[in-house]
């Protein structure tokens, strides 16, 4: 459980410092999306990888059995 967290906060710190790099270790299709979004501004490139980084992985963030998120 605690590796998960520390692997998300990693995951969105590279994506802070190098958008497009935070989204290639999941995604394939969003990486060239944020690639492009990079190239044409870095925030536009930021906030899209912490998009995809959160919002498109819920199952994350789930407990085993359990349909509740845990917050």
């Amino acid at each position: 459980m605690a590796s998960d967290r520390c692997c998300t906060f990693l995951e969105i710190l590279l994506a802070i410092v190098l958008p497009p790099l935070g989204v290639f270790l999941c995604c394939s299709m969003e990486f060239c999306i944020c690639l492009l979004l990079t190239i044409l501004g870095y925030l536009p490139g930021i906030i899209y990888a912490i998009y995809v980084l959160v919002a498109t992985q819920p199952d994350r963030y789930y407990r085993r059995g359990y349909s509740e998120p845990l917050v």
